[in-house]
């Protein structure tokens, strides 16, 4: 299998201080199930679709207790070196790039305005071995309150080309790897939709066969619905908090009403 391109989506994960209740919920609501938990690496469990490597729910290690949230890892060849560019565009590196095993090497960071991601350099383990398809990662997006930050960021650190969508109702951007590999979307938080105690965040949306059945799934575990369903050009979807406060969405792909905005 070829390399990702550097910036491309490449794996997702979460730690849960009820690892058991993640592990009951998103199978109901995903259809996952779980590997065995890897005591030398925290507990680490991968969860699969289908038999195939989709995402990893982790116990939180002494002192990061707290709400839980996912991660979104973004490819790297060299974890190192996108450590250093992070640094110098105005990011923070939370945790310095670490080799974990021969499974590959991660990093942890955050953009200027707050949004937390991840780096992974892969070694054996490289990333999703499932993507679009029910059960596994379909896209994500980066929510922040500055997007000027966030956009001059990410394109310098990544790469990407920006493409703003023209619709007069919200600040969305597209980042894309070329005109025609686009990775993720950059939403702008508004004060009338976020409450300020809700933080800057990466999106992350999961493929389900039928959006309306995820969502009473996850209402029926406790999860909240925060927005949706809704129909759109890209698919039916919508945004859930799970009982553990970790925000995420769910998206059925097949599902498509009306034309694609147009892009600047």
């Amino acid at each position: 299998m070829a390399a990702p391109s550097e910036g491309t989506p490449i794996w997702a994960d979460a730690m849960f201080s009820d690892l058991e209740g993640a592990q009951s919920f998103y199978g109901d609501v995903l259809g996952w199930t779980f590997g065995e938990a890897s005591s030398e690496f925290g507990n680490y469990t991968q969860a699969y679709s289908d038999g195939k490597a989709v995402a990893a729910v982790v116990p939180p290690m002494p002192g990061q207790e707290g709400q839980s949230a996912w991660c979104l890892y973004l490819a790297s060849p060299d974890a190192a070196a996108t450590a250093e560019r992070i640094r110098q565009c105005g990011g923070t590196v939370l945790m310095e790039p670490m080799t974990v095993g021969d499974f590959g090497t991660m990093c942890l960071a955050r953009d200027p305005s707050g949004v937390t991601f991840g780096v992974w350099q892969s070694g054996t383990h490289e990333g999703f071995e499932k993507i679009g398809e029910p059960g596994s990662f379909a896209w994500a997006e980066v929510f922040t309150r500055e997007p000027e930050k966030s956009d001059a960021f990410f394109s310098a650190v990544f790469g990407y080309d920006t493409q703003r969508m023209e619709d007069e109702r919200i600040d969305y951007k597209i980042f894309s790897l070329g005109a025609d590999r686009p990775v993720m979307g950059r939403m702008k938080m508004t004060d009338e939709e976020f409450p300020a105690e809700i933080p800057p965040y990466v999106q992350v949306y999961f493929s389900v066969a039928n959006c309306d059945t995820a969502v009473a799934a996850a209402e029926r575990l406790n999860g909240t619905l925060a927005f949706g369903p809704m129909d759109s050009p890209f698919g039916r979807f919508a945004a859930v908090v799970d009982p553990q406060g970790a925000p995420f969405a769910v998206i059925d792909l097949q599902t498509t009403v009306g034309e694609a905005p147009k892009m600047t």
